[in-house]
């Protein structure tokens, strides 16, 4: 009871764009790190949206990709629209398939940023269902640092390799 207590207001607070600290479970050993959304690294400012629909498949003039800040699962107030979009999109087509890919950039051994990837991705899942989509239609994965959309080590490099992307299937 208490575990879904505490679900219930992480979403909310996830929902609300919520700037404080959250707890990311460290896969090695139980213990936890704290991830805030402002944990001294630049903000995400030139990556935008891409548009949807380049596979024919999935809302058109919709992005499909949401960005997140360094070491953070919190899914930013400027990417709602875009997840607002995909559950219009979903929600009218029941039919629908998404995988939530979640990825990193490379900093991080493999088995934390696989464990962020799948947080970020569950965090776009969970704002999905607030929004009627519902889990059938869903599928969250991790990539974590696998495949990288940049393969450079600046900031604006590791900016694009931390996402989520929707990938339709027919």
């Amino acid at each position: 009871m208490m575990k879904r207590y505490l679900i219930a207001a992480s979403l909310a607070a996830l929902l609300a764009g919520c700037g404080s600290s959250v707890k990311l479970d460290d896969t090695q050993g139980g213990s936890t790190t704290n991830v805030g959304v402002n944990d001294g690294e630049s903000a995400v400012t030139g990556v935008q949206a891409t548009d949807a629909n380049a596979d024919g498949i999935g809302p058109v003039g919709v992005g499909k990709i949401v960005y997140f800040d360094f070491d953070s699962f919190v899914v930013k107030p400027e990417y709602q629209s875009v997840v607002e979009g995909q559950a219009k999109y979903l929600a009218a087509n029941r039919g629908s398939h998404v995988m939530l890919e979640g990825h990193t950039d490379a900093r991080g051994s493999s088995e934390y940023n696989l464990a962020l990837g799948q947080k970020r991705a569950e965090a776009v899942r969970r704002a999905l269902n607030i929004l009627g989509v519902g889990d059938t239609q869903l599928e969250a994965i991790s990539y974590g640092k696998e495949k990288p959309a940049a393969h450079g080590t600046t900031e604006d490099d590791y900016a694009q390799n931390r996402r989520v992307e929707f990938s339709y299937r027919r």
